[in-house]
Formats: C-alpha cells, structure tokens, sequence
C-alpha cells in the first residue's frame, strides 16, 4: 500500500481524528456504551469510593452542582449528553471494567483499520480529539473487533485541551505538540467541530457517513468515508484492503 501526494495538494503530515460518527458507529456509542455507563455508575461510585480517580470526579461534581448528590447530578447529564470532565471520567472507568471482562467490544468503520495502517506505515502522524476522556479513547482502540490499534496513534486528546467547538482548543493541541497547522488534516463528522479546527488554521474534512445519517456541510469538504477523505486531501493509495466501495483509493 502506498501513499502518493496529488498533483493539486500537499499532503498532511498529521490526521486528527474524532471518534464517534467518523470512525466509529454513532450507535456504539449511544445504543452500547452510554447505556452500559448508566448501569454501572452507582456501583462504581459506591463500591470504589476510595479510589483516587473516584474520589476526585466526586470532588468535582460536588463543585460544579453542590447540591445535589453525585449519581443524581450524573444522571441529568447522561439525558442531555453533557460533555463535562467528571462524567467522562466516570464512565471511561466503567467501560475500562467492560471491555476487560469481555462485555465491550468496539467495532470500528471497515474503511478505518486499513486506513490507518496505511497512513502510519508511511510516516503520517496519526493522533485522536475526542470528548470521551483519555482512557476511553484508548479502550475503544485497544478492544476492537479487529484488534488493538492503539499503537498506530502518536496522541490522544481529550476535554483536557478544551471543547472540541472552540478553536482555542486546537491552538492547544498545535502548541502542546508543535505540529503546523496546515500540516494537520482533521476529520470529524460534526460540522461546528471543523468550524474551530479551520479557524485555528486545520485542514478539515467532514466525514458524513450514510449510515449515521450525517447532514453534510455547506461549508466544508465532505466525503463519504475516511478513505475518500484521504484521498480528497492529497493522499492517494490509501483503504485499498476495506473494500471495492473506496474505488481508487
């Protein structure tokens, strides 16, 4: 498998990913790992209490809602999908204990893994922005159905950087690891995401896949998987392996 820059574009140096709608189903997420976390929190909370990672989720949640108990408090911000740091960090806990014991496992886009492998074999630096904590990233890529994947990424990054709709975030991210930012090609299926990266001066690329039913944007690329989003940025010879349906790449 080989890389080839177009005659039209250089090719990025890096590849951003998010994680949900782009390399992974929207209904993994909400339809498996959403509802597994909600089973699971109030005896995570109750059962290792002592736990440093516990205890300092509690102590924040007790910051941003002082009056009202914890599990409570995690419970409305499941309903509404809130991106905040302690519930991240609580569910990535219960996943971790999932996916160890063989009751999760991830089942990436089949475009993805070849992709991947591709772009790394060929010295693309490959790294992961999501608002799923740290751990969680690594656990999705650690136990899929197609392996551990997580050594082909050079970093992962997290609400640690900030809101993944705000273009500061990105600026964190170029500053933490010294990338350029025209050199960094991001994909994400969220079009107020590409919104930031591209003020931050990323190269975006919507990924708007039929099956999670993407409305695509007006403003930005759009392709239809990440192989055609490669491709459309400059990279060509990528996702041969995930099926006739990338044609040329």
């Amino acid at each position: 498998m080989t890389l080839q820059a177009s005659e039209q574009t250089v090719p990025p140096r890096v590849v951003l990913l998010d994680i949900e709608g782009t390399t992974l189903p929207v209904s993994f997420v909400h339809n498996v790992l959403f509802p597994y976390a909600r089973r699971h929190l109030a005896a995570l909370l109750a059962d290792r209490a002592d736990d440093p990672a516990v205890a300092g989720a509690v102590a924040q949640i007790s910051e941003l809602a002082p009056d009202v108990p914890p599990a409570e408090q995690l419970a409305r911000w499941m309903d509404v999908d809130a991106k905040v740091e302690p519930l991240k960090t609580l569910q990535g806990l219960c996943w971790d204990a999932g996916y160890r014991q063989g009751e999760l496992v991830a089942d990436l886009y089949p475009d993805v893994v070849p992709c991947l492998r591709a772009l790394h074999a060929a010295g693309v630096v490959l790294a992961v922005y999501s608002s799923g904590s740290e751990p969680a990233q690594r656990l999705i890529y650690g136990y899929t159905e197609q392996g551990d994947v997580t050594s082909l990424f050079s970093a992962f990054f997290d609400l640690r950087v900030g809101g993944k709709k705000e273009a500061q975030s990105y600026r964190h991210i170029l500053a933490e690891t010294g990338w350029q930012a025209a050199d960094v090609l991001f994909l994400s299926d969220v079009e107020a995401e590409l919104d930031a990266a591209a003020e931050a001066g990323l190269r975006v690329c919507q990924i708007a896949r039929a099956e999670d039913g993407t409305v695509a944007s007006q403003r930005h690329p759009v392709a239809a998987d990440v192989a055609q989003a490669l491709e459309r940025s400059g990279l060509s010879g990528i996702g041969q392996d995930a099926g006739e349906r990338v044609g040329s790449c």
